[in-house]
C-alpha cells in the first residue's frame, strides 16, 4: 500500500484524475491523505466529492475552511461569495447524502508519527490536544450545525486561552486548524495575512517556524497557504501548491523518499480573489 497526501482540490476534478494516473493510484490498494478543501473555485466539486466519498477507508479526509463554508451554506448559515461554485452541489440529487458524509469528516487526523490538517496548529497545542480540541468541534458539529455555524466567522479570540469556553473556543479551534498562516512569538494569530510570508521584522512567521512548538516532533501535513507553495522541511510538509490559481496539484508519497508528484492546473480563479 502507498498513502499519497494530496493538497487542496478545490473542486479541480479533472487534475485530481491526471494525478491518480500518474500516480497509478489502486482505490483497492492506496491510501489518500487529503488537507481539506475539496470544494470551490474548481468546476468539479460535486464529482470531487462522488469520488472521493467512493473510496471508503481508502480516504483520509479532514476539512477545510471552503468544506466548512459549504455546509454552512446548506444549513442556510452563511451567504453565497461572488468566487463560490459550489451550486452545482447543493442542487445534486445526493447532495444530503454527500454533506452527510463530509459532516463526519473530522478537523486533525493522526496515525503514528503524522498529523493530518487543512491549515496549521497553534504552538500552545500538542499533536494529543490538537486531537481532543478538534474532537470537541466534531462533536459541536455533529450535534447542533446550525448553531456553530451561526457562530464560527470571525476572527476573535486570536490567542489560545485553555480557560475558552463555549463558542469561543470552538471558533479559535476552527480558525486554527482551517485558516492558521503565521503567528507571533505569543502564539496569537493574524488571520488576514495572506500572500507570502511576511518579513521578520514585522514580528509575525509561519505557524511552523515558532521555536516553542509542542507538536515539533509529529510530521505535520497540512494545506491552505498556496502562495507558500510546496514545502518539505523536517517535520512539515505543506502541500497546497494553487491548483485553482492555475498552480498543480500536488501528491506526497508518505513512506518513501521521492520527489513529489504533480499536474499541471488550470486557472480556475484570478490570483486577486479571495
Amino acid at each position: 500500500m502507498t498513502r499519497y497526501a494530496i493538497g487542496d482540490i478545490q473542486g479541480c476534478e479533472r487534475e485530481l484524475q491526471a494525478l491518480l494516473k500518474q500516480a497509478r493510484f489502486s482505490a483497492d490498494r492506496d491510501q489518500l491523505w487529503l488537507v481539506g478543501d475539496l470544494v470551490n473555485r474548481g468546476p468539479g466539486s460535486l464529482a470531487v466529492l462522488r469520488f472521493v466519498r467512493s473510496l471508503g477507508d481508502n480516504a483520509i479526509v479532514v476539512l477545510g475552511n471552503h468544506d466548512l463554508h459549504l455546509l454552512a451554506l446548506a444549513h442556510g448559515c452563511a451567504r453565497q461569495r461572488k468566487s463560490d461554485t459550489l451550486a452545482q452541489v447543493l442542487g445534486a440529487p445526493d447532495r444530503e447524502v454527500l454533506l452527510e458524509w463530509l459532516m463526519n469528516r473530522p478537523l486533525a487526523y493522526a496515525q503514528g508519527q503524522d498529523l493530518l490538517v487543512h491549515a496549521g496548529v497553534v504552538p500552545q497545542w500538542s499533536v494529543a490536544q490538537t486531537l481532543e480540541l478538534a474532537g470537541e468541534v466534531s462533536r459541536a458539529l455533529l450535534k447542533d450545525p446550525r448553531t456553530l455555524f451561526a457562530h464560527m466567522y470571525g476572527d476573535e479570540p486570536d490567542l489560545w486561552d485553555e480557560r475558552l469556553t463555549g463558542m469561543a473556543r470552538l471558533r479559535f479551534t476552527i480558525n486554527v486548524l482551517t485558516r492558521i498562516r503565521v503567528c507571533d512569538a505569543a502564539g496569537r494569530v493574524d488571520l488576514t495575512m495572506k500572500g507570502p510570508p511576511p518579513p521578520a521584522s514585522s514580528g509575525w512567521r509561519p505557524w511552523f517556524d515558532h521555536p516553542q512548538r509542542k507538536s515539533r516532533d509529529a510530521r505535520i501535513l497540512f494545506g491552505h497557504w498556496s502562495a507558500l507553495g510546496l514545502v518539505r522541511r523536517a517535520g512539515v510538509i505543506g502541500l497546497d501548491s494553487g491548483c485553482a490559481w492555475g498552480g498543480t496539484l500536488t501528491a506526497y508519497d508518505l513512506d518513501r523518499e521521492r520527489e513529489p508528484l504533480a499536474t499541471r492546473c488550470a486557472q480556475y480563479q484570478a490570483i486577486t480573489a479571495d
